[in-house]
């Protein structure tokens, strides 16, 4: 996928998002965020994976798996949060999981404040 549409697929998954938050508000625990934009998603006409499942690998050895909140279009990964701040842990964590997936694109988006709070992390993009 080409920058300028994926530039076009976060800008309608951020427009999906807000309009979640906005009609939601705050205080709900992640999933519930997850369903609606799952529904809204599909709605759309997106393609999305839920809980799309990694494998995590270094060098020959599979060390583990890890489910993503989503994937979307094959190409960006989603992560739903209900906390308080997106910290650099979040970012560093979401930044190994763009890097085991072999993907390019994040975003982390958090539910749980007064606006809903976006986050971008890219891996050589």
């Amino acid at each position: 996928m080409e920058r300028k549409e994926i530039d076009s697929l976060v800008n309608k998954v951020i427009g999906i998002a807000i309009e979640i938050h906005k009609s939601l508000g705050p205080g709900f625990i992640e999933s519930i965020y997850a369903k609606a934009l799952a529904y809204e998603l599909k709605e759309a006409d997106i393609s999305s994976n839920r809980e799309k499942i990694i494998t995590v690998r270094y060098k020959n050895l599979i060390l583990g798996q890890h489910r993503l909140d989503f994937l979307v279009e094959d190409e960006l990964i989603l992560e739903i949060k209900a906390i308080y701040e997106i910290t650099k842990f979040q970012l560093a964590q979401v930044l190994s999981y763009l890097k085991a997936a072999d993907k390019r694109l994040a975003i982390i988006l958090n539910f749980a404040r007064g606006r809903l709070e976006i986050k971008r992390v890219a891996n050589n993009f």
